[in-house]
């Protein structure tokens, strides 16, 4: 495999890029992302079996569960740095280390269905907080200390809609090249 081909298979949507402004139109469409994506994932992963699982959706990757199990895990950490945010002024979050998660017993072998509940309950509280900001609020930030940058919560919020779609496509993809769909 090139490193074009595998590239193409991390990111198959490509790298997130945020735009110059970010308008209430996109983010808008940002936050509808965040509301569905619960219920797409599951609808594409619920009938998976064990086998299908555990396939990597790529050479070297995660598996299909990992990938969900970490979304969730993801997802449950942008939900609380956005708490953080809007009650501290610019925290410096704590970062994780994603691949060392991924490695962890539960990521590796547990049922997807307490990710799949799990990240139904983060979301809907995750919209439902960030439908009611007011303009102040959206501005508020936090500090990520890998990068040691200032992320806006309007900036989170894309980054977190390309992220549902980034390891959605992971799925759907591994899913469409073993001829499972």
């Amino acid at each position: 495999m090139t490193y074009e081909e595998l590239q193409q298979l991390r990111y198959p949507i490509g790298t997130f890029k945020a735009p110059e402004h970010i308008t209430s139109e996109v983010l808008n469409e940002w936050i509808e992302t965040l509301e569905r994506f619960p219920l797409r994932l599951e609808a594409l992963v619920k009938f998976l079996n064990k086998e299908q699982l555990d396939t990597t959706y790529r050479p070297g990757g995660w598996t299909i569960r990992q990938v969900v199990h970490h979304v969730s895990d993801s997802h449950h950490h942008s939900y609380i740095r956005f708490k953080w945010a809007l009650t501290e002024d610019k925290p410096i979050i704590k970062p994780y280390n994603e691949a060392l998660w991924a490695e962890l017993h539960d990521t590796k072998t547990a049922p997807i269905v307490m990710s799949l509940e799990h990240l139904k309950a983060v979301h809907y509280k995750l919209v439902y907080l960030l439908k009611g900001l007011n303009e102040t609020e959206w501005k508020r930030r936090f500090i990520h200390p890998e990068s040691n940058s200032e992320v806006p919560l309007k900036l989170n919020v894309g980054i977190y809609a390309w992220h549902c779609n980034h390891h959605y496509a992971h799925i759907e993809n591994a899913l469409k090249q073993n001829g499972w769909i």
